[in-house]
């Protein structure tokens, strides 16, 4: 049976790093995925209300075919300015794209809405340049990624909420799962659950997710008897006026992918968050994933081995997203999922 790799992380993959800061005043926080040379990346959009950064490239038909960092912000708009931050980092590494004797860092990235959950919103009214941490959490990120992944209240998914199984206020959060395949290859996914949707199935606070479970990694809450298919209030914030919420994600591969390969796997992976929130891909979401291939193995089958490395990249974002939201801590009103949901003794 297919295993979890050592750390249950995204950095199982080889080649990847991954970094988180926050900013605990803002309830905000930024999450940078980093491989170590350049890798081959695709994107899969399904949300009506995304806000990204440099996502043309990333068309099977775009010149570049490989990227330096993604990162995945809080902040709506504002956020996408986290990516000034990984730049600068990486113009130090002399890391991206070769322009005559310049680099050119090519840092895609994808924000979320966190304007709404509580915390020191000051700056985003006044003098937002000086103001406004997105560019400093992007490079504090970078500076302080590593193998090690955090899950819960971190980067991204700092200020992240999503909704329990009756549309209740539920915290978010960052989430991450892997899993290596008989064939040697392994795989991962990182997400940020932000959704208007809920991950929970029924009132005794089972993940949608729960089928896929490994070792009790969100609770040994197993899979749903039963789901409770009420009709969603869709009102997170206490209101239907259509602010943005969103899933985002990363799942990541070794295998020797080519870009089309990758938006393959990319496209099969969107079905992970659609098991795991529920509904998902509305027009008020902003849902994306981004795929990531390192290289270090060679598909023996190329045909078959997208196909397994694609499912096993959906199984991985559901489970982190169920992850990412049990682990969660209360961030001012908006209460965790064990204050809502606590387990049996």
């Amino acid at each position: 049976m297919m295993q979890p790799g050592v750390r249950n992380a995204i950095t199982d993959v080889p080649g990847l790093m991954v970094g988180s800061a926050e900013d605990m005043a803002v309830f905000t926080g930024v999450t940078v995925v980093l491989p170590d040379v350049r890798a081959v990346a695709a994107v899969d959009v399904q949300g009506g209300g995304t806000g990204t950064r440099e996502l043309e490239l990333l068309r099977t038909d775009g010149t570049v075919d490989a990227v330096d960092a993604i990162f995945l912000a809080g902040g709506s708009a504002f956020g996408l300015a986290a990516a000034d931050g990984v730049m600068g980092y990486l113009v130090e590494q002399d890391r991206g794209f070769p322009v005559g004797d310049m680099h050119v860092p090519i840092v895609p990235g994808a924000i979320l809405f966190d304007l709404h959950n509580g915390g020191d919103k000051s700056g985003f009214r006044s003098s937002p340049e000086d103001a406004l941490p997105y560019r400093a959490l992007g490079r504090a990120a970078a500076l302080g990624a590593g193998s090690e992944v955090r899950i819960g209240n971190a980067g991204a998914g700092c200020g992240a909420t999503t909704t329990g199984h009756a549309g209740c206020w539920l915290k978010g959060g960052q989430g991450t799962a892997s899993i290596v395949l008989e064939s040697g290859v392994t795989v991962g996914a990182l997400s940020v659950v932000n959704a208007l949707g809920s991950v929970v199935a029924n009132e005794t606070g089972q993940f949608l997710a729960g089928m896929l479970e490994r070792s009790d990694e969100f609770g040994g809450r197993g899979g749903a008897e039963t789901v409770e298919a009420r009709e969603q209030p869709l009102n997170k914030y206490g209101n239907r006026d259509g602010i943005a919420n969103t899933t985002l994600a990363v799942v990541a591969t070794d295998a020797a992918l080519t870009k089309a390969q990758a938006a393959r796997v990319v496209k099969m992976a969107q079905a992970g968050m659609a098991r795991a929130v529920r509904p998902v891909f509305t027009p008020m979401d902003g849902d994306v994933v981004f795929a990531l291939a390192t290289g270090r193995v060679i598909m023996p089958d190329p045909v078959g081995d997208v196909a397994q490395i694609g499912m096993a990249a959906a199984d991985c974002l559901s489970r982190a997203i169920a992850r990412g939201v049990f682990a969660a801590d209360t961030l001012g009103e908006c209460p965790a999922y064990q204050n809502v949901y606590p387990t049996a003794d």
